[in-house]
């Protein structure tokens, strides 16, 4: 069966947008922007603590977009790394569909913290068919984005 590549991506300053369209780029997928219907606030330290706080709450906030995986057998999911872990919208996404006949290969952008928990959490909330190796990438990457990107697709079998 031929890779129906879905990139599907939170972002909030716009890095993980960045580090999105290069995937997209590269793998020849589609690609989809998880909007939440009330948008997080633009200031660093307020987007901060709203995060914090969902997180600690469990809160996952309605999204705008309703994302069609049916025709897909991999899906690439990102998010900022927040407070250790995936954004509030991907958990919304991923609690949205069956993934249990997909594949999952998931990437987060970050301020210096990793990956933390975002891929095993990515993992046990979609309970995929497989999750490949994550991609954890500092910022939106500099200079050399594209060519760790593609070292990762290559890694997983996606180039």
């Amino acid at each position: 069966m031929e890779n129906k590549i879905l990139i599907v991506y939170y972002t909030h300053s716009s890095k993980t947008k960045k580090i999105a369209e290069i995937i997209k780029e590269e793998v020849n997928g589609d690609i989809m922007e998880i909007e939440p219907e009330n948008l997080y606030p633009v200031p660093y330290n307020d987007v901060v603590e709203q995060a914090k706080k969902e997180i600690n709450m469990g809160y996952k906030p309605k999204i705008k977009n309703n994302v069609n995986i049916e025709d897909y057998n991999i899906i690439i999911v990102g998010s900022p790394n927040w407070w250790d872990t995936i954004a509030p919208p991907i958990i919304t996404f991923l609690e949205s569909a069956n993934f249990s006949d997909k594949i999952i290969a998931p990437f987060c952008t970050h301020g210096g913290g990793g990956e933390g928990t975002s891929f095993k959490d990515i993992e046990k909330i979609s309970k995929a068919k497989k999750v490949l190796k994550g991609f954890s990438i500092f910022g939106s990457g500099g200079k050399t984005a594209r060519e760790k990107i593609v070292e990762w697709l290559k890694e997983i079998g996606l180039k």
